[in-house]
């Protein structure tokens, strides 16, 4: 008996180094512990029990006990490398090296993300420091300071998202203002830019969320004669051509006075499309003289002076880059990002 049981656990062992698949590995399980006809279950009903003494038919029963327990372990054991095999397979499959190579594309910088490192090195080269705000701010950096009082339409629930704990998605980057003349004093020129979110109807020329570039420069003298030659140096280095800008009188309640200032647009060339909304001319920034309260809420005594601008960074790229509708750039489309260089 002992030699039988040897020469089944040899035979097992070499069928299972066959059997590649669950399937085959089944098919070994089958032939040796089968019911009606595995070579093992078939040992025991071959042996004469009645021929042997007590002990004999012990050792036989232990014997083919121990068998069937060796098989048993052994074909599990296959069949979980098999399946694991097979999984792997179908994960990853064969690789045909006789296919040309794939070459891995590169990837894109997005264009408000271009524009912005543009802007920045601009403003370097002017002596501006470039600052990071908060995208979630208080009531009191985002308002208070800044000369918006409580009644103010800004404030209304429509207008801004506000969270639980009271604090708020900053509606502007003006909100880091008085935050950097506290930390730096006089004299002062610093950027800021970032993403600011309000909650409105959406078209070809607005957004919920969108990127601006907030300025500040801070410093006895300071006049709106700086504002302009600044605001022209600056654009004429974007477009890398003359553009059309025009000052309005506008309201804003951290500055005093307060100007809008356009741009002629340069999709339709002034004569009127759809991001213009058939004017001819597109919002590009607020911007203004500090008002006298925002400076005394940053530290800054009654000698000094500045200006403040908001310069539309993402309506910037749409001029820049000839992008009709501002909604592209939250699409989620590749298609859209791709179009787009890795640099101005």
């Amino acid at each position: 008996m002992d030699s039988r049981t040897e020469a089944l656990r040899k035979a097992l062992d070499a069928d299972l180094k066959e059997a590649r698949t669950a399937r085959e590995v089944e098919a070994v399980r089958v032939k040796y512990l089968g019911q009606r006809g595995g070579l093992i279950t078939r040992l025991i009903k071959d042996t004469d029990f009645q021929s042997l003494s007590q002990g004999e038919r012990r050792a036989v029963g232990v014997g083919v006990q121990e068998l069937k327990s060796f098989a048993q372990g052994r074909i599990e054991k296959a069949l979980l490398d098999a399946s694991m095999a097979g999984s792997l397979e179908a994960s990853y499959p064969r690789v045909d090296l006789t296919l040309p190579g794939v070459s891995p594309g590169l990837g894109s910088i997005t264009p408000i993300a271009t524009l912005q490192v543009f802007l920045e090195d601009i403003f370097r080269g002017l002596g501006f420091l470039v600052e990071q705000g908060y995208e979630v701010e208080t009531e009191y950096y985002n308002f208070d300071v800044l000369n918006i009082p409580p009644e103010h339409p800004a404030r209304d629930m429509q207008d801004t998202f506000w969270l639980d704990n009271g604090m708020l998605l900053r509606t502007h980057t003006s909100a880091s203002q008085v935050r950097v003349m506290r930390k730096y004093g006089s004299p002062l020129r610093a950027i800021f830019p970032g993403r600011c979110f309000r909650f409105e109807s959406t078209d070809a020329s607005h957004e919920n969320s969108f990127y601006q570039c907030e300025g500040l420069m801070v410093n006895r003298g300071v006049t709106v004669a700086s504002l302009i030659g600044v605001m022209e140096m600056l654009l004429t280095q974007v477009f890398e051509q003359l553009v059309t800008v025009r000052l309005r009188p506008g309201y804003f309640p951290f500055v005093e006075p307060g100007f809008e200032l356009d741009i002629r647009c340069l999709l339709c060339g002034g004569q009127g499309c759809r991001v213009c909304k058939r004017s001819g001319w597109v919002e590009l920034m607020p911007c203004g003289m500090v008002h006298p309260r925002v400076l005394a809420a940053g530290g800054m005594d009654a000698e000094q002076s500045g200006f403040a601008f908001g310069l539309g960074l993402t309506r910037l790229a749409m001029m820049k880059f000839g992008i009709p509708d501002i909604r592209l750039f939250d699409s989620g489309d590749l298609r859209f990002y791709r179009q787009f260089p890795a640099a101005v």
